[in-house]
This record gives structure tokens, C-alpha cells and sequence, in this order.
């Protein structure tokens, strides 16, 4: 991935250290690359053009030693078993197929894939409210296969949102793919931020995040450690605290290569912050991570290679987790017992509510996460 500007020119280098693995590295292609890509990908075939997404794939196995040992990491934990040769490969060439199908995909070539959709009925009925909703996925699967519903959804309009600088990069890479099918694409940690996400929702848009990267390490107040495929990971909190915020519905929605020409895109309900009243919002956003993760950890389960972070996203590197985090780790929904519990540490949770309040109110980078 890019490496992440900090949106504080001020910041010392101690942030930087402070990130996490994949906010760290540096890019790999370029726009030419890109543009070199698609124009033989259109013009050879699908077909065809596949037997250089094989070689992509295979070079990035042979030569990539820490997308390597992150791909080993993370299907031992899923496949239950120690990872082959084999399993590698098929991993990263899942993850380059819906690179390469994503090609095809903005430019409305819709008619090469068998798409199957699950749960569609939850975006008719979030386009009837009028208001939009979030669509909130993960580094799993492909989010470009929404574009496909555009066939039977004439209406629906999809913005993304993610860090700055990934912004101005997606925006130059889906240039080089298509400049005419470039969806709008909203930087976070910039003051109008909020405002431009409210307002596309008015508009009765979808607005897309991937939720799954933490910005910061040790930046406690804006993650929670989660059990994720049996060990704790850290998950942002700033994507749920933004749709609390907004008061609108948030709909799962991943899309899962299933080989071949095979894609099975679900949408399911992760919750609705429509009419959840202030006083209650921390408890619905810790009951919605919690089914997030759940959900990640099934449709991982399920399709165990379209999984695509590629870093050390246990924190395996740094220190292990504190009895606290992994107590947080295993959190269910927040009941009256433990919120008397709560109290009870702390006797003015009105002041520890409004400082959480204050915190979360620009969302800046620290706070969401990227797609």
C-alpha cells in the first residue's frame, strides 16, 4: 500500500513509527503499468489477458517475502492447517483476479461474469427510505462488483470514502483504468469531510467504506481488539462512530470471487442507527462491531482466499496483547449489568461521553479507515 502523508504537517516522526504495517509501505506498479494492462486486457480478452494475471501472481509468490509471510500468517489461522506452496499462490492470484476483472468491470462488461447477489432486497429498501445508507465491506473480496447492480438499479450511486492520499491514488489508478467510469471519491480528515458524506447521503447515495485498517498502532481510543479467526485484532471504530453520528443504516456488503467467472455478492444488515438515541449510541456501535467482525470471520471461513491484506494484521511484530485488550476482545453487546459495572469504575461517564464525543467529532484520519 502507499504510504500515508499525515494530514498534520506538524506531527513529529514519532506517528509514523506509530503505524501500522500497511500504512507504511510503499506502493507497487504505476499508472502506466495500469494503462498498459487494461489496454491489452480489452483488447486480447478475458481469456487470454488471465495468463498474464497467472505470471503477476507467481512473481509477487517468488518475490514478495513479507506479502508472503502475511498470506502464510493468515491462512494458517483460517485453513487450520500450515499453508502449502500451493495455498499461497492461490491467494495472491485470487487477489490479482479481481484486480484484473476490475478492469472489465468499469467498463460495463458486465455480461463476462456470472454475479450473484444475496440480500439485494436491503438496498431497495434503504433507496425507498430516500436517505442512502452506508455500505461498510473489508480488503475481502471485490467492492468493485457493486457497479454490477447498476443493471437493475439504475438509481444507485455509489461514493467511497477513504484516507486522503489513498484518495488521490485510487483516483489516479481507476484514471488509468477508465477516466470516464470514476466513481466520487471523498478524502477523510479534511475539515468539509463529514459534511460532504452528509450531504451525498440527502442525496440517497450509498456511500462505501472498507473497514478493517487501523491508521495508528496504539491508538487506543479510535480501535477496539476483536477475537478475529481465534486471536485478537484491531479493528477502527471511526466508520461505525461516523454512521452513528449521521444516524443512518449500515449494510455489510462484501463480494466474493468464487472462481472462474464466478462472483457472490452479500448484503447483509449490520445496523441501524436511525433512530438510536445519544445516550445509547456507544453500546449499538459495540454491538455492530461485534457482528462486523463476526460476519468477516464467516464469509473468511467460507472463502477462505479472498482475504487481501497482506501485513502483519495480527500485530504479531509488537507487543502481545494486555489482559484488558483481550478481555475487550471477547465484548458482547454492552447489557444493564455491565453498564452499572461501568458506572460503577467510573462515576461520571457524562464527562467521559462528552470527551468521546469531542474526540470523534471531525473524524479525522486517526479515526477511520481506508478502503
Amino acid at each position: 500500500m502507499t504510504q500515508q502523508n499525515q494530514t498534520n504537517p506538524n506531527n513529529s516522526n514519532n506517528s509514523n513509527n506509530n503505524r501500522t504495517d500497511w500504512a507504511q509501505r510503499e506502493e507497487r506498479g504505476s499508472a502506466l503499468l495500469l494503462r498498459t494492462m487494461t489496454w491489452l486486457s480489452l483488447r486480447m480478452g478475458r481469456r487470454v489477458a488471465r495468463g498474464l494475471v497467472h505470471l503477476i501472481a507467481l512473481y509477487f509468490v517468488l518475490f514478495s517475502p513479507r506479502a508472503r509471510a502475511a498470506s502464510r500468517d493468515y491462512l494458517r489461522r483460517v485453513l487450520g492447517r500450515p499453508a502449502s506452496w500451493a495455498d499461497l499462490y492461490r491467494h495472491v492470484f485470487t487477489f490479482a483476479a479481481t484486480i484484473h476483472d476490475r478492469i472489465y468491470l468499469m467498463n460495463e462488461r458486465f455480461d463476462l461474469f456470472d454475479i450473484r447477489p444475496q440480500g439485494h432486497h436491503l438496498v431497495d429498501e434503504a433507496l425507498a427510505g430516500g436517505r442512502g445508507a452506508f455500505l461498510m465491506g473489508a480488503h475481502l473480496g471485490s467492492f468493485e462488483v457493486v457497479r454490477a447492480l447498476g443493471r437493475t438499479h439504475p438509481s444507485l450511486r455509489v461514493v467511497v470514502t477513504m484516507f486522503e492520499e489513498n484518495a488521490r491514488r485510487i483516483n489516479a489508478t481507476l484514471a488509468a483504468v477508465n477516466p470516464a467510469a470514476q466513481p466520487e471519491v471523498i478524502g477523510l480528515g479534511q475539515v468539509d469531510s463529514m459534511l460532504r458524506v452528509s450531504e451525498r447521503l440527502d442525496e440517497n447515495c450509498m456511500v462505501g467504506m472498507l473497514a478493517d485498517r487501523t491508521l495508528l498502532a496504539d491508538d487506543t481510543a479510535a480501535l477496539r481488539r476483536m477475537a478475529f479467526l481465534g486471536e485478537p485484532a484491531a479493528f477502527p471504530l471511526g466508520p461505525l462512530y461516523m454512521a452513528a453520528m449521521l444516524k443512518r443504516p449500515v449494510i455489510f456488503m462484501t463480494g466474493l470471487y468464487r472462481g472462474g467467472n464466478r462472483y457472490d455478492i452479500h448484503f447483509e444488515t449490520l445496523a441501524d442507527f436511525t433512530h438510536t438515541p445519544r445516550e445509547a449510541r456507544q453500546a449499538a456501535i459495540d454491538a455492530a462491531l461485534v457482528r462486523y467482525v463476526a460476519l468477516l470471520d464467516r464469509h473468511c471461513r467460507a472463502a477462505p482466499y479472498n482475504w487481501f491484506n497482506y501485513f502483519d494484521f495480527w500485530q504479531t511484530a509488537q507487543a502481545k496483547p494486555t489482559s484488558a485488550e483481550l478481555a475487550v476482545a471477547r465484548l458482547a453487546p454492552v447489557g444493564p449489568k455491565a453498564q452499572n459495572a461501568q458506572t460503577s469504575r467510573n462515576p461520571n461517564p457524562t464527562r467521559t461521553h462528552a470527551r468521546r464525543d469531542k474526540a470523534t467529532a471531525s473524524l479525522t484520519p486517526r479515526e477511520t479507515s481506508d478502503a
